[in-house]
């Protein structure tokens, strides 16, 4: 167990009574996000926000072990919060190599203790910085056998009350400004998105004649965010498995004008 004292920026809470108003009901779920989290889970106020809850991270994971080329050795996740999907990562033994990166110094802190709390920080190369400067300068070498995960801010908790979330204007980066940088470095990336976002913009950065897996993650029957996967990811969904599971797939109907084969929990989207 770790009880280290949080440094400044950093904290853990351990009664509602510290909690600010604003997190309070981040905070009682708090072991959905961590399962951890009385063993010493660091976060800071603004990271409550953008954390992958664990369940769902974990599913990531084996999503993106299953599915991506046996030749992909390494996993880049561009906006690691509080670690809980470099965390994920980790924890499957897939990769060879996983660089996460955090541009807020106090969240990188919080992240790399959180991976301690797991026991996986020595599978983990943190990296503070931009992650367009970091892939264009350091990773770009590494593109070629490496899957990007990008988890890129929403704009803040107001994407929730949009019946169709615009990523086109998603701020503080567009799905345009995440995928044509990003596709410089590896056709392979993984975005983890609002669960209403518009199915009609991700259909547009399809490859031509290539189908893209859009899968959506629920908790208790609610899906709270889908992940897109561009490049060669090879699925083999099994949608009865997906009930049984409970900790992914929607009964929710979505259907766009690009062609889409849409299933209970998953669909592909085709540009034309």
């Amino acid at each position: 167990m770790n009880y280290d004292e949080p440094p400044s920026g950093c904290h853990h809470y351990t009664s509602l009574d510290e909690v600010p108003w604003e997190i309070q009901k981040y905070w009682q779920q708090r072991y959905n996000i961590f399962s951890k989290y009385d063993e010493g889970i660091w976060m800071t106020d603004d990271a409550w926000f953008g954390v992958t809850p664990e369940p769902v991270a974990d599913k990531i994971a084996n999503h993106i072990t299953q599915s991506a080329s046996k030749d992909k050795k390494t996993i880049i996740d561009c906006f690691a919060g509080a670690g809980g999907n470099a965390i994920a990562f980790a924890k499957s033994g897939r990769w060879d190599r996983i660089f996460a990166i955090e541009k807020d110094p106090y969240v990188l802190q919080c992240a790399k203790h959180n991976a301690e709390v797991y026991g996986v920080s020595n599978k983990i190369w943190w990296i503070e910085g931009d992650c367009f400067d970091i892939m264009k300068k350091r990773l770009a070498t590494v593109g070629k056998d490496s899957v990007i995960f990008a988890s890129p801010p929403w704009g803040g908790p107001g994407y929730s009350s949009d019946a169709i979330f615009c990523l086109s204007t998603m701020q503080p980066y567009s799905l345009n400004d995440l995928v044509v940088p990003m596709s410089k470095v590896t056709m392979d990336i993984v975005l983890y998105l609002p669960r209403t976002s518009d199915v009609r913009q991700l259909a547009r950065y399809a490859p031509n004649g290539k189908k893209t897996p859009i899968i959506h993650y629920c908790m208790n029957g609610a899906s709270k965010a889908l992940c897109v996967y561009y490049g060669d990811f090879k699925f083999g969904i099994d949608h009865k498995s997906q009930e049984n599971e409970g900790s992914y797939g929607s009964n929710r109907n979505q259907s766009i004008e690009n062609g889409v084969n849409r299933n209970r929990g998953s669909f592909l989207c085709q540009s034309q």
